[in-house]
């Protein structure tokens, strides 16, 4: 692979620019047998009784042949990018993504088997001999959008204080009424203070919709998200640099975040006021763990996104390529094997996914920069 937390909310930072198939079975081929019979109408004369021969010759067993790809389907070595894919690695991560799937249930119980035990060799005859590839197209045939999200670590307070005055809240008792995020900010939830942060920091783990907590006394808790105001997710980025309070291609992650923090009290809360949704936490204890995503699986990193659960179930396997973001320190491409366990609220469409990159800074800096146009391929089981 060359590169939320359940149910998360809108992911990645650089989402934040956004306001925001039916399963294709294979078709296998069929084999028509000709069996042509010949009828002897004469009186047969005696054969003489052959003699012993040679033994016969056993031929070596053979593989079975694997049927060619349907119409409209793909062997897996036509990807682009698939001889230059970590082919154990992708096995391992859809050996560990499967189960929640109900589609495959032989193929992932036997990549389960071997992943433990294969070489890379091993691991590409699988995929390729157990898969086909069929290519998802958006609704209007342009191409699709990758983001990129991340499990955040944000230093967190038991008491206020003048730069940790922002609540993170409980799942009120009072949650059809709150309003919206002005409102709740006001006091309108009825909620119980579960910690205190920075207002940007919990703005954008709300975004995440999932992360860790540090305390200074290293306690460390992972706040996932419990409930949401009902508002729709309206994305800062593009007002902002409307406002000509960023530059247009200076919108990722880090740079807003930058800017609110700059400009914490009213002005930030201006801002962050354009995004009504307003995510609700609960609180428990970090075991150092990947997330979990809305499928109830550990997110391997850079190998599972979030899709739109109408267009995808959860634990299937897609192939993607990404190619052209354009934001400021973007890498170039994204391109491999991955699996769909987790959902966000932005995340709407069937050529859309959001690619979890991992915990901490390093990956919350490369999530931020993650807008990337995108094309995807469903892995089809075979059979």
């Amino acid at each position: 692979m060359t590169a939320r937390s359940a149910p998360l909310d809108q992911t990645g930072a650089a989402r934040l620019l956004t306001a925001p198939l039916g399963r294709l079975g294979g078709l296998s081929g069929v084999l028509a047998l000709s069996l042509l019979a010949a009828a002897c109408v004469s009186t047969p004369r005696p054969v003489p009784t052959p003699g012993p021969g040679p033994a016969p010759t056993v031929p070596p067993p053979v593989s079975p042949p694997v049927s060619p790809p349907a119409v409209g389907e793909l062997s897996l070595a036509a990807l682009p990018g698939w001889s230059e894919e970590d082919h154990l690695a992708a096995l391992r991560a859809y050996a560990a993504g499967c189960g929640p799937s109900r589609i495959a249930v032989e193929t992932c119980r036997d990549a389960r088997a071997l992943a433990a035990q294969a070489n890379p060799s091993d691991a590409r005859a699988f995929l390729e001999s157990r898969f086909t590839a069929t290519e998802v197209r958006t609704d209007d045939g342009g191409r699709g959008l990758l983001t990129a999200y991340f499990a955040p670590e944000y230093p967190a307070r038991r008491v206020p204080d003048a730069e940790f005055d922002a609540p993170v809240l409980s799942r009120p008792a009072n949650l059809a009424g709150v309003g919206d995020r002005a409102a709740i900010e006001a006091g309108s939830a009825q909620s119980s203070v579960l910690a205190w942060m920075k207002a940007e920091d919990l703005f954008f783990l709300q975004i995440q919709g999932s992360g860790t907590l540090t305390f200074p006394d290293g306690a460390r808790l992972r706040a996932a998200y419990a409930a949401d105001n009902g508002a729709k997710f309206v994305g800062i980025a593009r007002p902002m640099a409307e406002q000509g309070l960023l530059p247009r291609d200076g919108t990722s992650g880090e740079a807003i975040r930058g800017w609110l923090s700059a400009h914490r009290g009213a002005e930030a809360r201006r801002v962050m006021a354009l995004n009504p949704r307003y995510i609700f936490f609960t609180t428990s204890a970090d075991d150092g763990n990947e997330a979990t995503g809305a499928a109830g699986v550990p997110l391997p990193a850079r190998r599972s996104v979030a899709v739109d659960p109408s267009r995808w179930t959860y634990g299937e396997a897609a192939w993607i390529e990404a190619d052209g973001g354009n934001l400021r320190g973007a890498r170039a491409s994204y391109r491999g094997l991955v699996m769909t366990l987790d959902t966000g609220s932005a995340i709407r469409g069937p050529v859309r996914a959001d690619l979890y990159i991992g915990r901490g800074d390093a990956a919350g800096h490369e999530a931020g920069a993650v807008r990337h146009p995108l094309r995807m391929w469903r892995l089809v089981p075979r059979g």
